[in-house]
């Protein structure tokens, strides 16, 4: 095991920030910098679960079972379940990094845990993107969007976009591991024990693979299409005027903002060899831009409800219809229980005058 860990400890010496992390030569001042960072980090994480599993659980209540079905609603539905199931997994995370990166929730967990969130981010951009494209084809081709924009392609768009993202998260399942280092037990990506060259070209495969395919083009697709839309409708207030147009421009904006650091440090973590002053400043960034990726699950509720106008009126009739149905209900539970008491009364009553 001893072998392994230097072994481990050599060929993974950028590569794996979990065990890098753990490397002797970190002094104090070090680890006290890193500890800071690293509650920043958590207490990100922490606040996108706690508004994010409420957030997201009213939006797939309304889109999912609330309101009528649209496309649009099925796009945003699916955003946000990608975003809740990846925040139920969320407290194993925050539990990795408040114990110092200790991981005792065995294997599988480190794979579906790691998984997720990689399915997480794929879907989500993933489905960005295709609402990007929807919006331009609407307001730019409506005859077009009114032909084939239907709920069963829709659908079938849905269950490509989940598939894709299977497909795309999939290496993590492979890859994912544990190892026992420094007296803790590291969840990190194994991928080889013994060739570096091997190792190296996975991971610059599977790194270039997640920003390209996860970020680049879906940027470049997204700004085509808003920046085309500007363009080309300048001149027309509807666009300018539409709260769903900005509403959809802000989710998005939010993904860049809450995704460019992760992948930006990911990159640096391919480039960086040997350089005391970088490994730290990657220590420290790489929990920091995790956190930060992590809290964009979050943010998608609260930017409808700030921005849509569509979506709060909507939220306040559906709310106003359950309290109506509640209240309706206590009310005719209250009645009932009323005759029903009168009811007895009155037998008794009567059952008192036979017996006298």
């Amino acid at each position: 095991m001893e072998a392994l860990e230097e072994t481990l400890f050599e060929e993974f010496d950028n590569y794996s920030y979990g065990i890098d992390y753990y490397s002797t030569e970190s002094n104090s001042e070090e680890k006290a910098h890193l500890g800071v960072v690293h509650c920043i980090s958590l207490a990100l994480c922490c606040l996108a679960f706690v508004l994010g599993i409420p957030g997201n659980a009213i939006v797939i209540w309304f889109t999912g079972f609330k309101w009528k079905k649209t496309v649009s609603t099925m796009w945003f539905l699916n955003l946000a379940i990608a975003d809740f199931i990846f925040l139920l997994f969320l407290p194993l995370y925050i539990s990795y990094v408040a114990m110092n990166f200790h991981w005792p929730f065995g294997l599988w967990l480190c794979k579906v845990n790691s998984f997720i969130a990689q399915l997480n981010m794929f879907a989500s951009v993933f489905f960005l993107t295709v609402i990007s494209l929807d919006r331009y084809v609407h307001l730019i081709y409506p005859v077009l969007s009114h032909q084939h924009r239907t709920l069963r392609n829709s659908l079938i768009v849905v269950v490509l976009i989940w598939l894709l993202a299977f497909l795309m998260g999939g290496p993590t399942l492979y890859f994912r591991d544990i190892v026992v280092f420094n007296n803790h037990i590291i969840c990190y990506n194994n991928f080889h024990e013994h060739d570096s060259d091997l190792i190296l070209l996975r991971h610059h495969v599977l790194t270039w693979m997640k920003v390209i395919i996860g970020y680049l083009l879906p940027l470049l697709t997204m700004s085509i299409c808003y920046v085309s839309l500007v363009l080309k409708m300048k001149k027309r207030s509807t666009l300018m005027t539409s709260k769903h147009f900005w509403t959809i421009l802000a989710v998005v904006v939010a993904f860049l903002i809450c995704w460019t650091p992760y992948h930006l440090f990911s990159i640096w973590e391919l480039i960086i060899h040997h350089n005391v002053y970088f490994q730290q400043v990657l220590k420290a960034g790489i929990p920091l831009s995790t956190g930060l990726a992590f809290l964009n699950s979050c943010l998608n509720p609260i930017l409808y409800v700030l921005i849509s106008k569509k979506f709060q009126a909507r939220f306040r009739a559906s709310v106003a219809e359950i309290l109506k149905y509640t209240l309706w209900e206590v009310s005719c539970s209250g009645t009932v229980s009323e005759q029903l008491r009168n009811s007895e009364t009155k037998n008794l009553c009567l059952l008192e005058t036979v017996v006298s």
